[in-house]
C-alpha cells in the first residue's frame, strides 16, 4: 500500500504582542508577513455583535470556538464554548486573540508571560446568524444544559459542547450537538427542542450505549450514521438511523511507535465521500484511515509531519481539506491524499487562524471556519472569479457529482 508524503508547508511568521496602557487602554501590536488566503477574502465583521437578550454585552466578547454550520447561506449555527470577559478598557467585541499571545483553554501558546487573567461565562453557546452576521436565533435555555455549572444536578462542568451538525439527508433539519466531556451526543429539533440524548452524561465507556469522548458524526442517505470516538475511545461506532447500535471497530495502537491499520490515537473527526468511502482523521498519528462502510481496511495516508488534523470535510468535487492545527493552514487532498494546495496561516487577524476546529461550506461556496484558540468564528467569501479549483466544494453527499 503506498504512503503519500504531504509537500512541505510554509509559513508566514508571526509575533502578537498585548498589553495595557497607562490610561489602562488595552493595545495590541502585531507583525505579520502575507498570509495567503488564496481565492477568498473575509467577510468582516461576522459575527455580529450578540443582542443584550438577557444579559449586558458590557466588557465581553466571543470565547473559545468550537462548531459551525451553514444549514443555508441565511441561517449559519454557531457554537462557542463560553463568553470571555475583556480587560478594562478594551475595545467591545475586540476578539481576544488580538489582546495576549495566548489565553486560551491550553495555554499552548504563551510564551511571552504577558496573558492576562481572564474570566467566562457560559452564555450563548448556541446561536444562529442571518447572511450578514446578525443573530437570528438563540437558545440561551439550553446553556446550563450544555455547559453545566457545579452543583446543578446536570452533570459535572465540562469545557463547553464538542461540535454542532446536521444530516445532510434529514428533510427536519435536526441539529446534532456531540459534547466530548459529557460523553453524548444530544439531538434536538431545528427550534431546539431536545428530542433525544445518546450515551450516558459524564460516564465513558464503549459499548451500545456508551462513547468515550465523541467528537465527530457522518451520515449515509439512509440515516445510518458514524461516530467517531473519540479522543478517549478509540473506535467509528455505527448505528442505524433510529439509533440502533450495529458494530464498531478501531483499537488503541499496540505499538505507538509503528501503529497499524484499525488502530487510533484520537479520532478527532469523520466524514464520506460520494462513493461511500469513510476518511477518519487520526489526529494523533498525522494520518487519515479509510474504511468502507461497514469497517473494512482499504487505505491510509499521512496530513503532514507531525500534523494535527482538528476538522477535515469531504467535498462534493472528491477532495478532502483538512485543518492542521500544527500549520494552521487549511490544506487539500485528492481521495488517494496526494497533496494539492493549501491556504491560511497561523494569526489573529481576519484570515489568519489557531485552532481551526470546524469547516462547512454553504450552497454559495462561502467558507466558515471556528477556532478553538482564536476564540471566534469566521465567514470568507470567494473572490470575483475565483478559481473553482481554489476554493473549498459543498460538502460531500453520497451520488453521482452534483452541479452545484
Amino acid at each position: 500500500m503506498p504512503l503519500v508524503v504531504a509537500t512541505s508547508l510554509v509559513l508566514g511568521a508571526f509575533v502578537l504582542i498585548g498589553e495595557v496602557s497607562n490610561t489602562g487602554q488595552v493595545q495590541a501590536r502585531q507583525t505579520v508577513t502575507k498570509v495567503d488566503m488564496g481565492d477568498y477574502e473575509p467577510v468582516v465583521p461576522w459575527p455580529r455583535p450578540l443582542p443584550d437578550t438577557d444579559l449586558s454585552h458590557t466588557g465581553w466578547t466571543w470565547g473559545s470556538g468550537a462548531g459551525v454550520w451553514a444549514e443555508n447561506p441565511n441561517k449559519v449555527w454557531v457554537m462557542q464554548r463560553s463568553e470571555i470577559a475583556l480587560p478594562q478598557g478594551a475595545e467591545p467585541w475586540i476578539c481576544a486573540c488580538l489582546l495576549t499571545p495566548r489565553r486560551t483553554n491550553t495555554g499552548r501558546r504563551d510564551y511571552s508571560g504577558n496573558s492576562y487573567p481572564y474570566q467566562m461565562r457560559r452564555h450563548h453557546l448556541v446561536f444562529a446568524v442571518d447572511g450578514t452576521g446578525n443573530t437570528i436565533e438563540e437558545w440561551l435555555r439550553h446553556d446550563r444544559y450544555l455547559a453545566p455549572p457545579r452543583g446543578s444536578g446536570l452533570g459535572e462542568m465540562g469545557r463547553g459542547p464538542h461540535k454542532i451538525l446536521m444530516n445532510p439527508y434529514d428533510p427536519q433539519k435536526r441539529i446534532w450537538i456531540v459534547d466530548d466531556d459529557m460523553h453524548e451526543i444530544n439531538i434536538f429539533t431545528n427550534d431546539g427542542t431536545l428530542l433525544k440524548t445518546m450515551g450516558e452524561r459524564g460516564v465513558p465507556g464503549r459499548g451500545p450505549n456508551n462513547f468515550n469522548r465523541p467528537t465527530d458524526i457522518a451520515w449515509l442517505p439512509d440515516g445510518t450514521f458514524f461516530v467517531a470516538d473519540g479522543y478517549a475511545g478509540t473506535r467509528v461506532a455505527k448505528y442505524d438511523r433510529n439509533g440502533k447500535f450495529l458494530m464498531d471497530w478501531g483499537r488503541p495502537p499496540v505499538d505507538p511507535d509503528n501503529p497499524k491499520a484499525y488502530e487510533f490515537w484520537s479520532v478527532h473527526s469523520i466524514g464520506i465521500s460520494r462513493d461511500r468511502r469513510l476518511f477518519v482523521a487520526d489526529r494523533e498519528h498525522h494520518r487519515m484511515q479509510v474504511f468502507d462502510e461497514n469497517g473494512k481496511f482499504l487505505a491510509m495516508w499521512p496530513t503532514g509531519y507531525n500534523s494535527s488534523v482538528l476538522a477535515h470535510i469531504v467535498t462534493d468535487d472528491d477532495f478532502v481539506w483538512v485543518a492542521d492545527w500544527t500549520t494552521d493552514r487549511l490544506v487539500k487532498y485528492d481521495l488517494e491524499g496526494h497533496y494539492i494546495l493549501d491556504i491560511g496561516g497561523h494569526g489573529a487577524l481576519p484570515g489568519q487562524f489557531d485552532g481551526v476546529h470546524q469547516i462547512h461550506v454553504d450552497a454559495e461556496r462561502n467558507l466558515y471556519v471556528t477556532e478553538v484558540q482564536n476564540d471566534r468564528s469566521q465567514k470568507f467569501r470567494p473572490k470575483p472569479n475565483a478559481d473553482p479549483n481554489k476554493i473549498v466544494g459543498p460538502m460531500a453527499v453520497v451520488g453521482p457529482k452534483s452541479s452545484r
